[in-house]
C-alpha cells in the first residue's frame, strides 16, 4: 500500500529586513518601502515518517491571506498519496477555485506543492534537480540585494566589490529614477567600477512608459547590459515586444505574473528574450515545470526570480543555460547555505531542496496550524 499524508503544519513567518528597501515604485509613491517579507512554510509528514518542506512568500501585503487560504484547503490532502503531485495540485486549486486560479490562492498552495516535491526527492534520495533531470550541477548567478535605489552610488559600488569577491558572477542594479540622467550616471559608475567583462543588468521595476523605455533602452545600449528588466508594466506584452524587437539589449520580465497563462502571453507575443518566472508566485514547482517547457520551446533564457533555494534546482533542470538571482535576505530562515564560487551557485548532494527551517525562523512564526496528526 502506498504511503499517505498523515500531517501538515503551516507556519506564517515574518522575516524582518535589516534596512528598508526602495525601488522605483517607492520613489513614485506606488508602494511604501519594504521592511519585512511574510513567508508561508508547509511541512508535510507521511504515515511512513517521511517529511517535506516548502515555502511561499509575500512582500508588503498578502501574507495572512496566503496562510488563511492554505489552512482551508490543505486538509483535503490528509490521507492522500504524496507521490501524486500533479493530481494533488489540481485538487487544491479546485478546492479554492471560487477565488481564482492565480494570485494569493495559488501562491498559498505553492508552499504545499514545493513541500511535496521536496518529499518526493527525499524519498528518492536525490537532490530535487537530479529528480527532475539536471542538465548541470551549477548555475550562473547574479546579485540584486546590493543594488537598490535607497542606497547612494558609493554604497552600490562597495556592495558590488563585496559581491564579486564572494564569488557571485553578475551585478544587477535598480533604475527608474524620475531623472533618466541619474539612472545613466549610476549605471555608468557601476560599469566603470566592475569593468566591461562582468555581467551587468538593470531593473526598472515597471517604472517607464513606452516612449521613456525606448529612449532609456537606446541610451543604455552602450553599457553592454545582459538585460533590461521590467521596463514597462508587467502586463504590457505588446510594449515589451516592441522593445525586444527594437533594442539590441535583451528584455527580461515575468516576476510579477502569477500564472502560467500570463507568462504564456509574453511568450506568444515575443515580448521577452529572458523569462523570469517565480515558482512560489505562479503556484509552485508543478506549474513552473509546465512553463519551463513553453519557455524551452520558444528558445528563451530562464532567469527565475528570488527564492534561490528553490530556483537553483529548477534552473539546473532547464536545457538552456539559465541565470539565478542571488538574495541573501533568506539566509536566517535556513540552517544551510548554498555554495557559491566562480560566478555560480553549486548544487549540494543533500536530498530534496537541501534546506531545513532554522530556529530563528521558528522564533519569527506569527501563526501556525497543525492539520491531521502530529507533524
Amino acid at each position: 500500500m502506498s504511503d499517505t499524508i498523515a500531517a501538515i503544519t503551516l507556519s506564517s513567518v515574518t522575516l524582518p529586513l535589516q534596512n528598508a528597501i526602495s525601488d522605483a515604485k517607492v520613489l513614485t509613491g506606488r508602494q511604501r518601502p519594504m521592511t519585512e517579507v511574510a513567508f508561508l512554510f508547509a511541512e508535510i509528514r507521511t504515515a511512513d515518517g517521511l517529511d517535506g518542506v516548502g515555502f511561499s512568500y509575500s512582500k508588503r501585503a498578502g501574507g495572512p491571506a496566503q496562510f488563511a487560504h492554505a489552512r482551508q484547503v490543505a486538509p483535503d490532502l490528509i490521507g492522500e498519496d504524496p507521490n501524486d503531485i500533479q493530481r494533488l495540485w489540481t485538487r487544491l486549486v479546485w478546492a479554492g477555485a471560487s477565488v481564482g486560479r492565480s494570485g494569493a490562492a495559488t501562491q498559498a498552495i505553492a508552499a504545499i506543492d514545493v513541500a511535496l516535491w521536496d518529499l518526493k526527492a527525499k524519498r528518492a534520495g536525490l537532490p530535487l534537480a537530479k529528480l527532475l533531470g539536471a542538465h548541470r550541477d551549477s548555475v550562473r548567478c547574479y546579485d540584486t540585494s546590493g543594488g537598490f535605489l535607497h542606497e547612494p552610488i558609493e554604497q552600490i559600488l562597495d556592495n558590488a566589490t563585496r559581491t564579486l569577491a564572494a564569488g557571485i558572477g553578475g551585478i544587477k542594479i535598480k533604475v527608474g529614477h524620475p531623472s533618466g540622467a541619474s539612472d545613466l550616471s549610476r549605471v555608468r559608475a557601476v560599469r566603470a567600477h566592475i569593468g566591461d567583462d562582468v555581467p551587468l543588468m538593470v531593473d526598472a521595476n515597471q517604472q517607464w512608459d513606452r516612449p521613456t523605455a525606448q529612449r532609456m533602452g537606446r541610451a543604455l545600449e552602450e553599457f553592454g547590459l545582459v538585460w533590461i528588466e521590467e521596463p514597462l508594466d508587467a502586463y504590457d506584452a505588446e510594449g515589451h515586444a516592441a522593445l525586444a524587437r527594437g533594442l539590441d539589449t535583451a528584455i527580461a520580465s515575468g516576476e510579477m505574473l502569477t500564472s502560467v497563462a500570463e507568462h504564456h502571453e509574453l511568450i506568444r507575443q515575443g515580448a521577452v528574450d529572458i523569462l523570469q518566472p517565480d515558482a512560489p508566485r505562479i503556484g509552485g514547482i508543478t506549474p513552473f515545470l509546465r512553463l519551463a517547457t513553453l519557455a524551452e520551446h520558444a528558445n528563451l533564457i530562464l532567469a527565475p526570480h528570488f527564492a534561490m533555494e528553490i530556483h537553483a534546482h529548477l534552473a539546473a533542470a532547464y536545457p538552456h543555460e539559465p541565470w539565478i538571482e542571488h538574495f541573501d535576505w533568506l539566509h536566517p530562515l535556513f540552517d544551510e547555505r548554498l555554495e557559491i564560487h566562480d560566478g555560480r551557485i553549486h548544487l549540494s548532494a543533500r536530498p530534496g531542496l537541501g534546506v531545513t527551517i532554522s530556529d530563528q525562523a521558528r522564533e519569527w512564526t506569527v501563526d501556525r496550524a497543525d492539520l491531521g496528526g502530529s507533524a
